[in-house]
């Protein structure tokens, strides 16, 4: 199970980890709750929904929400950074897009990013999915973990800074 192997790599570093959520609304900390002995590891998350809340309470640049709006690589960064701060969290993860049915801003249903910041470095990774609203949202979830397990997962690498941006 993904997010069990997630709180495994986070408890073996000893890291703990918070989660910055817009379109996913909830589902990562829920996804992660759901694995016994959580609470070791999970400070909490933020579910920061409408764009004003990203810059009041994670943060997120507000110039930067009004030049590029909330469906953007660097907004989804800043939530994960800011997501660290604001928890006290080691790790921060963060999901911000547009899970359908209709676009936004531009944006097409289906465009989301996917963030994770830790002591080592952070990363972004752009996503382009498909299907329905709940099926875009589960894509999210399943991506933000993955990535949160690639930070965490091996406790070995813990001294290698890592900045990436993958778009």
């Amino acid at each position: 199970m993904l997010a069990r192997a997630v709180l495994d790599g986070a408890r073996a570093r000893g890291w703990t980890l918070a989660a910055a959520e817009s379109l996913t609304g909830g589902l990562v900390v829920a996804t992660l709750v759901d694995v016994p002995g959580a609470s070791t590891v999970v400070r909490g998350g933020v579910v920061a929904y409408a764009t004003d809340l990203k810059a009041a309470v994670l943060g997120v640049d507000p110039d930067l929400l009004a030049r590029r709006g909330p469906v953007d690589p660097g907004v989804a960064g800043q939530m994960a950074s800011g997501v660290r701060r604001a928890l006290s969290a080691d790790v921060g993860l963060a999901t911000t897009g547009v899970a359908g049915p209709d676009p936004q801003d531009g944006h097409a249903p289906g465009e989301a990013y996917a963030a994770v910041s830790t002591p080592a470095g952070d990363r972004v990774l752009r996503l382009d999915l498909a299907g329905t609203r709940a099926e875009v949202r589960a894509g999210v979830v399943r991506a933000v973990l993955t990535l949160a397990l690639e930070a965490c997962g091996d406790p070995s690498s813990a001294a290698t800074p890592r900045r990436t941006t993958g778009l």
